[in-house]
């Protein structure tokens, strides 16, 4: 009997890899589905020689995506994006290209579809990505009522595109921002004393995961009947505001920052004019995403749902980080290595 076959859409991202390199030591074979199949010779090394093979598909392509799927056993789907960019729009993959997907899993007879979307995904969100993605899962579960649904939260870990975006602004600024802010700084004077908070709750609530979890996760629920139809909401053991992320990115980088107090109206300005560049770094949507608090839900299913223990971030940040310290910091940590 020969191996399955799992076709992972975007199986080369930051997410995709670490689902592929559990696919491969689960004996699978992979077909990994990206729009370019030269970048995505890093999965390669994954698996044994000819386990690995990459095929070139774009999602908004119902025809590439019927040829990705065919004769596959599992097929998950990572594809989504943080900003738009000409035809890749949120539309096009989230909702368009999610359908696609699902209908040729539905057509090609695959017996598991495993979806990923985002927490916080809501077709009322004034945000167009998480309306989108809610719109997505509509989509998918309308051709494929048996997929699972997948929600993490902000995923975290090497190579991840938030703490080391922050991390990495900060050694050519004096300032980390605090998006969320008040307005207008909130006074109190109790005791005699004057009290000036320019932080107010200290910006959205946020529940980051680790990627080893989410992708744990991912191949855990192949094997879960139980899982099939389902929406899980995947978020990390703790809940941190804006503002406590950026004081846990000055602890494990041992440097010192201003934080900047942000309010909305002004990050949502700043969004709009960067937003307009090739994969920007801040976008209006995104800033209108930070007006609410992206946590778990209470009642859903979790990690824990799917067998995985939620990992701390203080146990995976300092691997990485490490190199965001100054060139000081960094020999004494070498040296307490050594």
């Amino acid at each position: 009997m020969g191996r399955h076959i799992a076709t992972v859409f975007g199986g080369s991202g930051f997410l995709g890899r670490h689902i592929v390199k559990r696919l491969a030591e689960k004996g699978y074979t992979v077909r990994v589905a990206v729009r370019d199949v030269e970048s995505a010779m890093c999965v390669k090394p994954y698996g044994d020689p000819g386990q690995i093979i990459l095929q070139a598909c774009n999602v908004r392509n119902a025809d590439m995506v019927e040829k990705s799927v065919t004769g596959a056993d599992v097929v998950i789907n990572l594809v989504g994006l943080l900003s738009q960019w000409g035809k890749q729009s949120f539309g096009a993959v989230h909702v368009e290209g999610a359908s696609n997907v699902a209908r040729a899993c539905a057509k090609a007879g695959v017996s598991n579809l495993i979806h990923v979307s985002a927490l916080g995904a809501d077709d009322k969100a004034e945000a167009e990505y998480a309306r989108t993605k809610a719109e997505g899962e509509k989509a998918v579960l309308d051709a494929y009522p048996t997929a699972t649904i997948l929600r993490p939260s902000v995923v975290f870990g090497p190579e991840d595109g938030f703490f080391n975006l922050f991390a990495g602004l900060m050694r050519f600024t004096p300032a980390l921002p605090v998006i969320g802010a008040p307005l207008i700084p909130q006074v109190k004077f109790e005791n005699g004393e004057l009290d000036i908070n320019l932080y107010g709750d200290g910006g959205a609530k946020l529940q980051p995961v680790y990627v080893g979890d989410v992708a744990q996760a991912a191949v855990n629920a192949i094997d879960n009947d139980e899982a099939k139809g389902k929406t899980y909401e995947l978020g990390g053991p703790e809940v941190m505001t804006f503002m406590g992320i950026m004081k846990r990115i000055l602890k494990h980088t041992e440097r010192s920052r201003f934080l900047a107090p942000v309010a909305i109206p002004f990050a949502k300005i700043l969004g709009g004019i960067i937003g307009f560049l090739p994969n920007p770094i801040l976008t209006r949507d995104q800033v209108t995403m930070l007006e609410t608090d992206n946590v778990v839900s209470e009642g859903a299913l979790t990690l824990k749902d799917l067998g995985v223990e939620p990992t701390l971030a203080d146990l995976i940040l300092p691997t990485y980080l490490n190199r965001f310290k100054e060139l000081k910091h960094q020999s004494r940590h070498i040296e307490r290595r050594v």
